[in-house]
Parts: structure tokens; sequence; C-alpha cells
């Protein structure tokens, strides 16, 4: 487990106590277009099953923003659900907690680090991704309805 401090009053943590899996998953469920209806039970089960990063606000340990990975923490993670609460936004939250997942995963050995997003390719470029190199090397076995979003 890991702790962060920012110089403005927040915290990163790796912590998966502390994670506030109520505002998680209202979060994913009614605000993020990857997850919208998403249900309670499978937000639980994720971050059970993931490590966590919840950054939280010093001054009263709010949670203000989320991320997890899916990972081996030795050769490749899928980093996902990243999520900046709206009243938190426009303050370098976001690319800040994306640094620090990327830092901690480097720090594991972890060599690549696969994101999809429909919409933040700026703040993931800030801090090193790239397109994929070789994208007709990968595959994928998909499940979801047709209707999806190919961003999830």
């Amino acid at each position: 487990m890991s702790i962060i401090s920012r110089h403005d009053g927040y915290e990163l943590s790796t912590d998966p106590a502390r994670v506030d899996v109520d505002r998680v998953h209202r979060w994913l469920s009614s605000d993020a277009y990857w997850a919208i209806g998403r249900p309670r039970e499978v937000v639980q089960r994720a971050i059970a099953g993931s490590v966590v990063f919840g950054v939280y606000r010093l001054s009263d340990g709010e949670q203000v923003a989320f991320a997890r990975t899916v990972t081996d923490e030795a050769t490749f993670a899928w980093l996902c659900d990243v999520y900046v609460d709206r009243s938190a936004r426009g303050h370098g939250i976001g690319t800040w907690m994306v640094t620090c997942v990327r830092d901690h995963l480097v720090a594991t050995g972890v060599k690549r680090v696969l994101l999809a997003t429909l919409d933040a390719h700026g703040v993931y470029e800030k801090v090193g991704f790239t397109p994929l190199a070789v994208p007709d090397r990968w595959m994928e076995f998909d499940r979801r309805e047709a209707t999806r979003d190919d961003t999830e």
C-alpha cells in the first residue's frame, strides 16, 4: 500500500479499504459513459479484483477521484475506471493520479499498460501514453451488446 501527498491538500492511496464504494458506484453507473447502469455488486467485485487508486481531500477525507488497474504487477496492466468528481476537475487531479498509477506500475516491473478512452487522450498523452504501435497484433473477445460504446 502506498500513500502520496500533493502540495494542495490531496493524497493518493492504494488502500482498497479507503475506497468509498457507494461514491465510486454512483460516479461510474450514472456519469461515466463506459459504465452507465453498472450494478453496485459489479463495481464492488471489480474493486476487489484490482489494484485501486483513490484520491482524497486531506481536509475532510472525502474521495474525489478513482482509478483501478487489472494487473499481475509483473508484466502487464489495464488501466480503467478513471474518474474525477466533477467538483474536483480542472485542478490537475486526473493527470496527477494517472502519473501516480503509471509510476506505481513501473516500480512493480510492468512493461505494458493499456487503456481505452473516448475523449481523454490529452490527459493520457501528458504522462506518456500513445496509440498502439502495432494495432494489428491485438485481438479481443467481446461479449458486450452490439450497441455498446467501444471504449470500456
